[in-house]
């Protein structure tokens, strides 16, 4: 594996890191390879990972795609769509950690993600329309599911910044936090999460996601029928419990 992606696994959390802040952690082909190559091994180590944690090495999280890269071959058609939707699909929940600038391809990137971070440095943008782009990697689906359609036309249309704070008040982030706390956070709910029942948690992301665009009386009856029932560590974690 290269070094634009490193990863550190550690109590059940694997933790990739973009690791090109000389160029903002621009998203280039390499970096997409590296990041496929990762997300490919976390999918066949099952339940050994129980969490993914996405962050990236200095003050940038990501510039968003390199554009000096732009019409580069790739190993298959809307492949930087398609590693981002392997992201979103890993049965592990992913947490991203972000400082810094989050613009259009790192956005695109954060939005696979099932919980988003972000510290009081951090800027999300849209700014497809500053380079006469429109998104392929998933923006104008994932991005109005997180904050709504209006604020996310407002975001796509303006192309302006939003603060952490604005985008934990938005729903986009889940948490806004002193950039010197981010890690702990991140490490709080990564623990957290890692501590659960991993038929559980896999279990719920794979529900969550199937009833995403259900009507309420759908999603219920899905709930009842898809459930993946009780799990084999369920009489381990009650004895824990209860100490019997």
């Amino acid at each position: 594996m290269g070094d634009l992606v490193l990863r550190d696994d550690r109590d059940g959390i694997a933790t990739l890191t973009l690791n090109r802040p000389d160029k903002r952690n621009a998203l280039n082909v390499t970096l997409w390879g590296e990041l496929d190559a990762h997300i490919a091994a976390i999918r066949a180590a099952g339940d050994a990972i129980g969490v993914v944690v996405l962050k990236a090495n200095g003050p940038t999280f990501c510039a968003g795609n390199d554009l000096s890269e732009r019409g580069a071959r790739t190993p298959e058609r809307h492949y930087q769509a398609n590693v981002i939707t392997r992201l979103a699909t890993l049965p592990q929940p992913v947490i991203a950690a972000v400082q810094g600038g989050c613009y259009t391809g790192g956005l695109e990137l954060v939005l696979a993600a099932d919980i988003i971070v972000a510290a009081r440095s951090a800027l999300f943008a849209d700014t497809h329309g500053k380079f006469a782009l429109v998104p392929a990697w998933g923006m104008s689906q994932r991005l109005p599911r997180r904050v709504g359609e209006w604020k996310a036309r407002e975001m796509s249309f303006t192309g302006l910044p939003v603060s952490g704070e604005e985008a934990a008040r938005i729903g986009l982030a889940n948490h806004v936090v002193d950039d010197e706390a981010l890690n702990a956070k991140v490490a709080e709910l990564a623990t957290a999460i890692a501590g659960q029942s991993r038929h559980s948690v896999f279990a719920y992301k794979k529900l969550y996601s199937e009833q995403a665009d259900l009507p309420l009386s759908a999603g219920l009856a899905h709930e009842v029928f898809a459930s993946a029932g009780v799990g084999p560590d369920f009489a381990e974690r009650v004895a824990g419990k209860f100490g019997k």
